[in-house]
């Protein structure tokens, strides 16, 4: 069964004197400012689509890591991880970077990094994002 999740930003103003709010509607646990300083320069409080998308990518990725690490008979104890998104005005989202450690009990660096290579090229998010170039470091606890 398909899931539908849903966010709604409203906006108001120019581009770059203007501002916003964007309420994570399925959830509803809040809404978030947001505005084009916060997003080209310093965030200043705000968030950006940029975070978001980190937000998204390094849950989906722990998720889809952590589902194989159990699939193969080795279920993590923590996965700590963090996505980087980078966004350059005038071209867009130009890199992401996750970063990976692990605390998976008998489990080797060698079958803990083959994992994670999979998880990055076959979590859900990672596939939506194809576009951008993704690298991966990986680090056991």
């Amino acid at each position: 069964m398909a899931t539908t999740r849903s966010a709604l930003t409203i906006w108001n103003g120019s581009l770059l004197e203007g501002s916003g709010q964007v309420t994570l509607d399925s959830s509803g646990v809040g809404s978030f400012p947001v505005s084009w300083p916060a997003r080209s320069e310093e965030p200043g409080g705000m968030t950006s689509p940029e975070e978001m998308i980190a937000a998204a990518h390094s849950s989906c990725f722990a998720m889809a890591l952590s589902n194989a690490l159990a699939k193969a008979g080795s279920t993590p104890a923590q996965l700590e991880t963090k996505a980087e998104v980078d966004f350059q005005p005038g071209v867009g989202i130009t890199e992401i970077r996750l970063h990976v450690k692990g605390d998976v009990p008998g489990l080797d660096a060698q079958g803990f990094e083959a994992a994670a290579e999979d998880a990055k090229e076959n979590c859900p998010v990672s596939q939506a994002l194809k576009a951008v170039a993704i690298t991966l470091s990986v680090e056991m606890a």
